[in-house]
């Protein structure tokens, strides 16, 4: 039986670079208020947030995808032809179909494989386990992961349970081969029991059938979102630094999803992290930017000084559906 000759990719990957867009207006606690009956004060004590970063009317899930992607090419070293395949995380991009990456990948220049994933607030670290494989498999020289939300389009000004929480953002990164590992398994799985914890208000089938019913806005379940995300992360967490040869000792920096800082704060207390490590909390002035959070917390931790390149940072996605994914990975 005649064999196939499959040709194999470099035995480790990494990230190359990294960038990031930020909405263009800062939104304080006070703007948001009134509707929800509530007072910075509480926002503050609850979630942290003092301020979230929402875009502007015109501005798209497709531009700040392209933004963010743009400079993390740049910071790659590379050229957007090397890329071969492009990965958009988002679910605020308002069209079911076409998927927003072929745009994307068009306005780059680049004609490789395009798709998008809706793995919520999880989503980068879902990109960035398949961009790993593909890299690895010697399917892709280089893959583009972004992870892009419009949230301020999908939130009722009146709801308490999410309304507040929520940016807009996009984060990108180049994955391309490694001479040494740089990133670890990743440790991923779901809990569908727990889909309704986190969800659209309507479908878009009972929108269509009821012309009194309500357009779709995001709404979640807070406490129990907030007991799951606490104490069931932290041993996916553990897992993910078990799988990567490593100890929480070794871990110079915690980039989690930026949920909630009371959820952060209790995810270091359960995984056990010194107080060497740099904690990733850019939700105190970009909010909930669901699948944009984490690489907006990496690109500020690197600008601020507090973790550099090269540092060894543990990543963990946590969101709708109920979904999850971490890894350790070498920053850029």
């Amino acid at each position: 039986m005649t064999s196939l000759n499959i040709k194999r990719g470099p035995e480790f990957a990494r990230i190359l670079g990294l960038g990031v867009f930020r909405g263009e207006n800062v939104v304080p606690n006070d703007d948001l208020i009134e509707p929800i009956n509530s007072s910075d004060e509480w926002i503050r004590k609850m979630t942290g947030i003092k301020t979230r970063v929402r875009a502007a009317a015109e501005t798209s899930v497709i531009d700040m995808s392209e933004r963010a992607a743009r400079d993390a090419i740049a910071h790659a070293g590379i050229s957007a032809d090397e890329i071969d395949a492009v990965i958009l995380s988002t679910i605020t991009h308002p069209h079911i179909t076409p998927g927003g990456a072929p745009v994307v990948a068009d306005r780059l220049g680049i004609t490789a494989a395009a798709w998008d994933i809706s793995a919520a607030c999880a989503g980068y670290t879902y990109g960035i386990g398949q961009a790993d494989a593909l890299v690895r498999s010697g399917s892709a020289r280089n893959v583009l992961v972004i992870g892009a939300e419009k949230m301020s389009d999908w939130v009722d000004p009146s709801d308490r349970s999410i309304s507040y929480l929520l940016g807009d953002a996009a984060g990108a990164v180049v994955i391309g081969g490694s001479d040494t590992p740089a990133i670890g398994p990743t440790i991923w799985g779901s809990d569908g029991s727990g889909a309704h914890l986190i969800r659209q208000t309507n479908d878009w089938i009972t929108v269509r059938d009821n012309p009194e019913a309500e357009f779709p806005t995001l709404f979640q379940e807070g406490p129990s979102v907030f007991k799951w995300a606490s104490f069931k992360m932290a041993p996916v967490a553990l897992e993910a630094i078990e799988a990567a040869g490593v100890t929480p000792q070794d871990i110079q920096a915690f980039i989690p999803h930026q949920a909630n800082v009371r959820i952060i704060d209790q995810m270091v207390k359960q995984i056990g992290l010194p107080e060497h490590v740099a904690i990733g909390k850019d939700i105190t002035d970009s909010g909930n930017t669901s699948a944009a959070s984490i690489p907006l917390a990496t690109e500020r931790l690197l600008r601020d000084g507090e973790a550099k390149s090269g540092d060894l940072a543990l990543q963990i996605g946590f969101g709708a559906g109920l979904v999850y994914a971490a890894q350790v990975i070498v920053l850029p």
